[in-house]
């Protein structure tokens, strides 16, 4: 199928300098294209394209900026298995994955489409009666939007939709391994009808320095950054220097709790859906699943059972519940990382191998870890789940709570001794006897080192929304 495969500038895909990169299919290592290097010059161009549409954005109706979102987000719902094999041919994961990923996806355009339309002011007589004060708000700006590969549709929508909603122009800046699934939403929203420069794309290399040079353009007033934390520390000091407005959403590693009163069906259940769901590639993964002592023996060995239902293979072919990982190094990655964990006293009860041709890996389980190992201090990216048992619920949150990462847990057990949990867990998203929690209409992020602000929701649009006061003679 044909992909567009260069930079959106102004309204015009742009093929820049004629340097490119080549886009692999990590489930057999072809090449699907070439994709075109942005220049600096590009960049440039395109947040001075997104500068001088502004004003005319922002001064649309926000009934007007509502309907071009619910266009799009009919256009991507209709086309929704042409975008979900976008995905899984860059990405590698299953088809399955790739249609939850672009049916949540698209929600988050008819989701702003409503909350463009609402977005809240006030206006009251001060306490002590000398003025009327008016609060408003206004577009924030010229937003950079930067997104991971691991949800190339969902990470790209749950930006756009909010900005655009609130009135912002864009500059959109996919990971290198994904490029093709955020030029086709590029694409859907220009033939859903957003005028010329507010909506840019462009794919530097290096990215360091381009981002660089982005963010210390005036023009510039707002970041919005999914990745791991290691960047996003980088991004931040680099936003410092022209106080740009950040919203951060970062690295993870999950507790699931499995508390002596659950029901094992439903938790060994909702721990497949937290582990495999993306093939565990998701800031949202179960990692780290601690384990009452007097369940821990069967829990493993249903886990194990469940967990070896997934074969491992192309997402495209059919049946396929496990894909390829993103790339042969993050495999490499996850095949280190399981080789520390057995040097240190795991034992692999399932898989524990990679698996190819191509950048799969065996599902896998592990026991007898111990908490504090390496593998329990990793956001794993990967189908493995990690087994560490404990006696009481206090040793079982404060191991939960050890790590300087707080985006989400999972808790299992009856529903007052999982909620007594849950208000303990030091993230900013708690699971209660579910596997899956994402959903547009909620606020998505973390606490401590997993993030800033929050996605999604109401609180969305907000991120992209300055609060201006005015006072008036009462």
């Amino acid at each position: 199928m044909p992909y567009f495969t260069s930079s959106y500038i102004d309204g015009t895909w742009r093929d820049g300098d004629g340097r490119t990169f080549a886009v692999i299919d990590p489930a057999d290592g072809t090449t699907i294209a070439d994709f075109a290097i942005a220049s600096e010059a590009d960049c440039a161009a395109a947040v001075a394209a997104a500068a001088a549409a502004g004003p005319g954005w922002a001064a649309t109706p926000p009934r007007e900026r509502s309907e071009i979102l619910r266009s799009v987000f009919e256009i991507l719902r209709s086309e929704r298995e042409v975008l979900a094999e976008t995905i899984v041919r860059e990405n590698g994961k299953a088809f399955s994955d790739a249609l939850a990923e672009a049916d949540y996806a698209t929600e988050f355009f008819r989701w702003f489409a409503e909350e463009a339309v609402r977005i809240p002011g006030d206006y009251r007589l001060s306490p002590n009666g000398d003025k009327r004060i008016i609060v408003t708000r206004q577009p924030i700006g010229v937003s950079l939007l930067i997104t991971p590969w691991n949800f190339p549709a969902a990470m790209a929508t749950r930006k756009l939709g909010p900005a655009l909603a609130a009135g912002c122009t864009t500059i959109l800046k996919p990971a290198r391994e994904t490029p093709l699934t955020a030029t086709y939403v590029v694409d859907a929203l220009e033939r859903a009808g957003v005028p010329k420069g507010v909506v840019n794309l462009v794919v530097p290399a290096p990215t360091g320095p381009a981002v660089a040079a982005m963010l210390h353009d005036p023009a510039v007033t707002k970041l919005s950054f999914t990745g791991s934390t290691e960047v996003g520390r980088l991004l931040l000091r680099e936003a410092a220097d022209t106080i740009v407005s950040a919203s951060m959403e970062l690295g993870g590693n999950a507790p699931f709790i499995v508390l002596a009163d659950a029901d094992l069906e439903e938790a060994v259940e909702g721990a497949v859906v937290a582990k495999m769901r993306n093939g565990g590639s998701a800031c949202t993964a179960a990692n780290r699943f601690y384990v009452h002592s007097s369940r821990y023996e069967e829990f493993s060995e249903r886990l194990a059972e469940a967990m070896a239902e997934f074969e491992p293979r192309p997402g495209l072919e059919p049946g396929s519940r496990l894909g390829a990982l993103v790339s042969m190094g993050e495999r490499d990655k996850i095949t280190d990382l399981v080789g520390t964990a057995v040097s240190e006293g795991a034992h692999v009860a399932l898989g524990g191998e990679p698996q190819g041709p191509g950048a799969f890996f065996t599902p896998t389980v592990l026991t007898q870890v111990q908490h504090g190992t390496t593998i329990t201090r990793t956001e794993i990216f990967g189908p493995v789940a990690t087994l560490i048992a404990f006696d009481d619920v206090d040793t079982a949150v404060a191991m939960a709570n050890d790590t300087e990462y707080g985006l989400i847990a999972y808790v299992y057990g009856s529903e007052r001794d999982a909620m007594r949990v849950a208000h303990r867990i030091d993230a900013g998203m708690v699971a209660v006897n579910r596997g899956v929690l994402s959903d547009p209409a909620a606020p998505f992020g973390g606490m401590k080192a997993s993030g800033l602000g929050r996605e999604g929701a109401t609180e969305g649009i907000l991120e992209f929304l300055e609060e201006k006061y005015i006072g008036l003679a009462p």
